[in-house]
């Protein structure tokens, strides 16, 4: 048979030498990335669904399957510019870098805000995205996975029990409808806190009482049994309970939950009056753009487990961010949709 192989030219390799050295291309010099040569539907990808040109070498090929993560985040945070006005003063509360997952549900995902001393802040965000769990991780009722919250400086998650217990006295809770005891009448409700962690004596105690209850509009009706009073009533009692301990910081949890408007508008009035003379750090969670209109002076916008803008109350409801925009205004179009 003839041999129809031709002469290489002087110098150049042999067909068995490049046969060797294409060979050797193949093997990387970490053994756990050996490969050989793959079918054409098999082609690496690179990451657009489309086989990589020319049948890319392995190592080419693990960095594009490393860069499909990265891609996914940037698309899901494209809306979170992290802009956050400085106010001037201290924060009272700082969430740095804060993760929290229950199971596979991630809930919060580098999470990083602060509430300012002395205003009154507003958490917003949609539903599901990790407003009432901050909450919880203020008072140490839950403890971050990775990062660290801090109360006046102090991380609460390296605090012992009794430094969380006394943390826990800085703060007034109001929850949703009050989260009154229903065998105990309004003046006993309201004096629950400080019987159980001051020394204080009766009388004391029951002129704190009645003074806040007096703030409150409920002067009145300390007699009352919770089932007597109606939403917005349960939920001035409730806020005349957070109160009693003159916290440096009040937390409200969706407060307006369940009011009618001319209510929700009349707890507000209430809010800024007894912030006007009480001072501290408020800090409300709310669906409700219209409470955040009325008494927000500091807004964070919370999505997907990370701000998406944090600022002065004025500057949030003139964001030029699409996501901030279409949500402070309930707007239809936009980057939030129903899933």
């Amino acid at each position: 048979m003839a041999d129809d192989r031709r002469d290489d030219p002087p110098g150049a390799e042999s067909a068995t030498e490049r046969e060797e050295r294409d060979g050797r291309e193949w093997l990387t010099d970490d053994d756990d990335e050996r490969t050989t040569e793959q079918p054409a539907a098999e082609k690496p990808s690179n990451g657009d669904g489309f086989a990589a040109k020319g049948g890319r070498a392995a190592s080419e090929r693990v960095a594009v399957v490393s860069e499909a993560p990265h891609q996914e985040d940037d698309d899901e945070y494209r809306w979170h510019t992290g802009l956050n006005s400085p106010t001037g003063v201290p924060d009272a509360v700082e969430f740095v870098d804060v993760h929290k997952a229950f199971g596979r549900n991630k809930i919060l995902r580098g999470l990083n805000m602060g509430i300012p001393e002395g205003k009154i802040s507003m958490i917003l965000g949609p539903s599901g995205t990790g407003k009432s769990v901050c909450i919880k991780h203020m008072v140490g009722l839950l403890y971050p996975d990775e990062g660290d919250v801090l109360v006046h400086g102090e991380s609460v998650p390296n605090m012992t029990d009794d430094e969380l217990f006394e943390m826990r006295k800085k703060f007034g809770v109001l929850f949703q409808d009050g989260a009154l005891f229903g065998s105990m009448n309004l003046l006993d409700n309201v004096a629950f806190p400080l019987r159980q962690h001051t020394d204080k004596g009766e009388d004391e105690i029951l002129d704190i009482v009645r003074r806040r209850l007096r703030e409150v509009g409920l002067g009145q009706a300390e007699d009352k049994m919770p089932n007597e009073l109606s939403g917005g009533m349960r939920q001035r009692a409730g806020f005349a309970r957070a109160l009693v301990l003159d916290p440096d910081i009040v937390r409200f949890d969706e407060p307006d939950s369940g009011l009618d408007p001319v209510r929700t508008a009349l707890l507000c009035e209430l809010i800024q009056e007894i912030h006007e003379e009480n001072g501290g750090a408020y800090t409300v969670i709310t669906h409700d753009i219209m409470s955040a209109r009325r008494v927000a002076e500091y807004i964070c916008v919370l999505w997907r487990g990370r701000i998406v803008e944090a600022g002065p109350a004025e500057e949030l409801f003139n964001s030029e961010n699409a996501f901030v925009r279409q949500f402070l205004s309930g707007e239809s179009q936009g980057p939030l949709g129903m899933e």
